[in-house]
């Protein structure tokens, strides 16, 4: 299958299929990852150097935002929006061909993936090497617990908590903690989560 890189960025942007291999998206990629090679290589008292590298990476980040190496992302970050107050455990990883977008205040456990890009089910498709990209949205004050994996097209929303190791393949609503693979509802976020912690451990604030 052939398609010109005009095509295959166009339709790259629209979440059609589109060629990934394409010679000028490549170039384009490699400069973002000698980026993300750099900011992964910075020594723990860089913290300057990392917020001016970020910045440079970033579609767009807030203020306050901390990201602790190493960092994997196929773009470099490049499509990635991130609000303000953002923090993120080690390895997260962003499959950001598409565009991911999360608010302020969000916490990433360890281990957390996102991936914007898919491929068809269908074999003849995939052999030609087709992809597509849809984006990802988290909403504000949302915590992402350790190793969960987060797909195509999702739509979490304001304040939920999403536990450690979920699949989330479907938009999780505002205010709930969810789990699971599939990662579905398990309650609301509660007047009793206002007195406790952790199991019985009472907040003591």
């Amino acid at each position: 299958m052939k398609m010109d890189s005009q095509e295959a960025r166009r339709r790259m942007a629209e979440g059609r299929l589109y060629l990934p291999g394409d010679e000028e998206i490549l170039k384009e990629q490699a400069k973002c990852l000698e980026l993300l090679y750099d900011f992964n290589a910075t020594r723990p008292h860089e913290g300057e150097k990392r917020t001016a590298l970020l910045k440079k990476m970033f579609a767009e980040i807030g203020e306050g935002c901390y990201i602790e190496p190493p960092l994997h992302c196929n773009f470099g970050a490049k499509f990635a929006h991130f609000g303000k107050g953002v923090y993120a455990n080690f390895n997260l990883t962003m499959v950001d061909d598409g565009p991911v977008y999360v608010g302020d205040n969000v916490m990433f456990g360890p281990n957390v993936i996102i991936t914007t890009a898919g491929h068809p089910v269908e074999p003849t498709l995939r052999r030609e090497g087709l992809q597509y990209n849809i984006e990802v949205r988290i909403g504000n004050n949302v915590w992402i617990g350790a190793g969960a994996m987060i797909m195509p097209g999702v739509t979490i929303g304001d304040s939920t908590v999403i536990g450690a190791g979920s699949v989330v393949t479907k938009d999780i609503p505002a205010n709930v903690v969810a789990v699971g693979n599939p990662c579905r509802v398990l309650r609301p976020i509660g007047e009793r989560d206002k007195e406790f912690y952790f199991r019985d451990r009472k907040i003591d604030l």
